[in-house]
């Protein structure tokens, strides 16, 4: 069972057959598509269809709904005008996206998370969560 999968059996979300291939798709596309992939529902379609002729765009835009809602998924818009999703985890980590590639880096910098904690104190305010998405583009190495 995909990660997907299990996180929709413990929020009480019925799988349709349709509904798991995609709950597949979207849990392998970490390993199988690449190590920090976002898939955007066009390219979930993409992956999809390879598998299953039958699933429909409308389809896979209905179950990424669904599983946004349910809290299983997470949606991001970056800054690209299409939105892209990850299961969601209970590990904090930000992003760093190439804005010439589209490559999306996910990270995890202590000293970044204790500046952020230290920039609410001094305004009066404890953090109690946070996002952070860094834009950027590869230094040309001579």
């Amino acid at each position: 069972m995909s990660e997907i999968e299990e996180k929709c059996k413990n929020k009480g979300v019925r799988l349709t057959d349709q509904r798991r291939l995609i709950a597949k798709v979207m849990s392998d596309s970490k390993t199988t598509y690449g190590s920090k992939d976002h898939p955007d529902v066009d390219e979930l379609h993409k992956r999809v269809s390879s598998l299953d002729k039958n699933i429909s765009i409308a389809t896979v835009y209905r179950t990424v709904k669904l599983f946004e809602e349910a809290g299983i998924i997470e949606r991001h818009d970056f800054k690209e005008g299409k939105s892209r999703y990850e299961p969601l985890t209970e590990e904090h980590h930000d992003h760093l996206i190439d804005i010439n590639s589209g490559e999306i880096i996910e990270f995890v910098n202590k000293d970044i998370e204790e500046l952020q904690k230290k920039v609410a104190q001094k305004l009066g305010y404890k953090l109690v969560d946070h996002k952070l998405e860094l834009y950027a583009t590869k230094i040309k190495k001579n």
